[in-house]
């Protein structure tokens, strides 16, 4: 028995030992149970919330959606350039004009580059701008609703992808051309396209009071492809710089005519010194047609409003406007650290990063340090511009965000790696595996001269074996990894909507305390708004019927309706006479060629049914709303075209 005693003893003496030595001082991530629990360090308890909002765009999904960091929990999908029958965007009539185009309705987009807006070169959290890619167009979202609130396409653009970056102070959002086309569109040879083709950089004007978006000017340039671009920062405010390729102006059999060239180009754009020359009067209107489309707060409706003209500057008329900096070949991403001097070209053909100096790039336009010219825009000795290079950091760079510590983390797509390395030494200080083919990356606020260095979001375009099958595809990942120490660690992964191709970042607190709740009722200017039950009513026009109707829980004013007919035309216009934080309500009627409504409290939305069955068809709530969620209901009786069935409506009561 005493040996038995002294046993357990010298038992608890070791695992007392143990843990003791393993819970003291500061864990290296390898040793401990709980040291080693990075689930722990992605943990947002119930009731708690996520430190930062992350805005991931969905690719080919054409939306945006919005995550929490460090949890990787899914809030909502925004829709943006695409319908969304959760919604209704797209679907209702408030909102079908913030899909039209000079192509027509144009119900889906690629969605890229999301970017917050900035106030002295920090976050602000007021509004989110995203470029859609391929009917090129930016879109603003307005982080008081989550709610897309205008859209311009535009013109004279192809393949809008270095897009959507805004200046320090949200002056201007950019929308750069990725393909070259002629400028102005005509019917010619492709084959003639060198020297004739163009490309063009469209600088968007932001209003300070209300985020409204205007292009201000474009700049036309020669035949490129623009892929990514930066805005400068700090000392390079007033400058914006792009990524290009295809300077060897090929047409066809890109991957191979494309990548002659030793060196491609970074494009130092000085926006300044364009809108002063624009502001006094230079630059030619050049005839246009492209759309302009805004959602009224107020009204709770959206317009559409096509434009004819737009500005163009030839940037050959305004000296010291336009410089060409040579960057390895084939680049991709253009990026700028938060003081501005550096600035960083992924050539993804070289085995090197390449940074050019801000201020070196000045020293040599002042010299007149040109190697050459291309259609007349200086081109700087490459030397003469370079800061360093960080020296075979991995395969296949492609994009590179910014800590708070003077760091830098660049993707490399072949390798499938994230490396974080030191600004000024060019010194690789540690790297990461990512699953798999990263693509972009995120740091919250580190295209910003303040980033929140504690968090890097990895998004993967393939994540084969990472996840449960899903047929011959599988879902696309993002990857998050805290950076505070000195050596990464990857603490989550989760799955994204569509294809996870840029985020922005932003912590929740500049956030949180703007988001709107309601919509006042009184404040609800719609022209087919009913305030309160007694406001509701039908009224038929010809073979048009406007049905003014409210929702609360738990009914429909009114919930039964006679004297429709087949082949009219009949509008629900529903109002959700809820006045209490998260108490939406929704109605879909069998038969509409729509989906259903979403109706936030105190807005008013409406939908186009138009029946083709004489019968007695019900409507419904689709959005539980309390526990007689299931009587929320109603009747439209439909007769036939040449009946004389009056009009009549009730709620409560047997229609007579």
């Amino acid at each position: 028995m005493k040996n038995i005693l002294k046993s357990t003893i010298a038992i608890l003496s070791v695992l007392v030992a143990f843990t003791s030595c393993n819970n003291s001082g500061k864990s290296d991530g390898k040793s401990g149970a709980l040291a080693s629990n990075v689930a722990e360090k992605v943990y947002v308890a119930p009731g708690e919330h996520d430190e930062f909002y992350a805005f991931i765009s969905g690719g080919f999904s054409g939306q945006l959606a919005v995550y929490g960091l460090p949890s990787g929990r899914l809030f909502k999908v925004i829709p943006v350039f695409s319908q969304d029958a959760e919604k209704a965007y797209g679907y209702n009539e408030e909102t079908k004009p913030m899909l039209n185009t000079s192509h027509g309705f144009v119900p889906w987009d690629d969605a890229h580059h999301p970017d917050i807006s900035q106030t002295n070169g920090q976050l602000d959290g007021r509004y989110v701008f995203i470029n859609g890619n391929n009917t090129p167009r930016i879109a603003k979202v307005d982080l008081t609703t989550f709610e897309t609130t205008e859209i311009i396409e535009i013109p004279n653009t192809a393949g809008n992808h270095s897009s959507s970056y805004v200046t320090d102070n949200t002056e201007y959002v950019v929308a750069g051309t990725r393909f070259a086309i002629p400028v102005p569109q005509r019917d010619m040879p492709i084959k003639d396209y060198k020297g004739n083709f163009k490309g063009t950089l469209s600088f968007i004007k932001v209003n300070p009071a209300d985020g409204g978006m205007d292009i201000k000017f474009q700049v036309l340039m020669p035949g490129f492809d623009f892929d990514k671009a930066h805005p400068g920062r700090g000392k390079s405010h007033g400058w914006f710089f792009f990524t290009t390729y295809n300077t060897e102006e090929a047409s066809t059999l890109m991957e191979v005519n494309a990548s002659q060239n030793d060196k491609d180009f970074i494009a130092a754009v000085n926006w300044k010194k364009i809108e002063e020359y624009v502001n006094n009067g230079g630059g030619k209107k050049m005839p246009a047609n492209y759309a302009h489309n805004v959602y009224d707060e107020h009204t709770h409706m959206a317009t559409s409003t096509m434009k004819k003209e737009v500005l163009m500057v030839d940037p050959s008329e305004v000296p010291g406007a336009l410089y060409f900096l040579p960057t390895p070949k084939s680049p991709h991403g253009c990026d700028v650290d938060p003081t501005g001097e550096y600035i960083v070209g992924s050539g993804k053909l070289s085995a090197n990063v390449t940074v050019h100096s801000f201020t070196k790039m000045l020293d040599a336009i002042e010299n007149k340090k040109f190697a050459g010219d291309a259609y007349g825009i200086p081109i700087l000795n490459f030397e003469d511009v370079l800061a360093g290079a960080v020296e075979q950091p991995g395969l296949g760079p492609l994009h590179t965000e910014f800590d708070n510590e003077g760091n830098a983390y660049t993707s490399f797509f072949i390798s499938s790696e994230i490396v974080k390395w030191k600004l000024g030494t060019w010194e690789v200080l540690d790297r990461q595996p990512s699953y798999y083919s990263i693509g972009h990356l995120m740091i919250p606020g580190g295209n910003s001269q303040k980033p929140f260095g504690k968090y890097v979001v990895g998004m993967n375009k393939i994540t084969k074996d990472r996840y449960l099958p899903t047929g011959p595809e599988v879902t696309q990942s993002a990857q998050l990894y805290d950076i505070s120490g000195d050596k990464m660690e990857l603490l989550l992964d989760f799955p994204t909507v569509g294809e996870p191709h840029y985020a922005a970042g932003c912590p929740a607190d500049l956030i949180k305390p703007n988001s709107k709740k309601i919509f006042k009722l009184e404040e609800n200017q719609h022209p087919y708004v009913a305030k309160s039950e007694a406001d509701t009513k039908v009224v038929r026009d010809g073979k048009t019927v406007h049905i003014y109707m409210t929702t609360i829980r738990s009914h429909f004013a009114p919930d039964n309706i006679e004297g429709v007919k087949v082949g009219d035309k009949v509008y629900f216009h529903v109002t959700n006479l809820e006045q209490d934080y998260d108490v939406p309500h929704g109605i879909s009627m069998i038969g509409a060629n729509t989906s259903e409504l979403l109706i936030m409290p105190g807005q008013t939305e409406s939908f186009l049914w138009e029946p083709k069955q004489v019968g007695v068809w019900p409507f419904y709530c689709t959005d539980f709303c309390s526990a007689l969620h299931q009587e929320m209901q109603g009747y439209v009786r439909v007769s036939p075209a040449n009946a004389n069935t009056p009009l009549k409506w009730s709620l409560g009561e047997d229609i007579e």
